[in-house]
């Protein structure tokens, strides 16, 4: 199925160079995707896409790959740079040979990684032969159960400052 098939708004329908695709596309259309590579071996499907709220980038596709039937599939995270999108196909390309990504670090449906952890995240791009995207960090100064993103407002005006500073105070 592709993200045209499940284009509930209708942002994909009569694509003519106008409209969001496919250089900005809604996430929800794209869970499902096919991946194939340069061989044209399907490597599976998108069952999830991983957002790092810190940088407001994409940082991974949760790739389903093996199995029979859905049961007993691998999960991978695959550097969201890795992937392409083949808007002849409806689908994403994937650069790597289906017998070197059945021996890529993966996990199973019940213990997903830590994806935020910096050894993880070197050893998947470093699988993938991708550098992990750059941008706006947690400061040092400030935990990260702290920050803006994950600590919880307790009051109304202590929502308000944080939404014009956007820095917890």
């Amino acid at each position: 199925m592709s993200y045209e098939d499940r284009d509930t708004y209708g942002m994909y329908k009569n694509y003519d160079e106008k409209g969001p695709g496919p250089r900005l596309m809604g996430a929800d259309t794209l869970i499902g995707d096919d991946v194939y590579n340069h061989k044209e071996e399907d490597l599976g499907d998108i069952k999830e896409i991983m957002l790092d709220i810190n940088n407001g980038k994409i940082a991974y596709a949760v790739l389903s790959f093996g199995g029979f039937l859905g049961m007993a599939n691998k999960l991978f995270a695959v550097p969201w740079s890795a992937l392409t999108l083949d808007t002849v196909n409806k689908r994403f390309l994937l650069k790597v040979d289906k017998e070197r990504l059945e021996s890529a670090p993966g996990f199973d449906k019940d213990n997903w990684p830590d994806m935020a952890d910096p050894t993880w995240q070197n050893t998947i791009h470093s699988y993938y032969g991708t550098t992990p995207s750059t941008g706006p960090t947690d400061t040092p100064d400030i935990p990260y159960d702290d920050t803006p993103y994950t600590k919880p407002y307790t009051d109304k005006q202590s929502q308000k400052k944080n939404l014009d500073s956007g820095r917890i105070s």
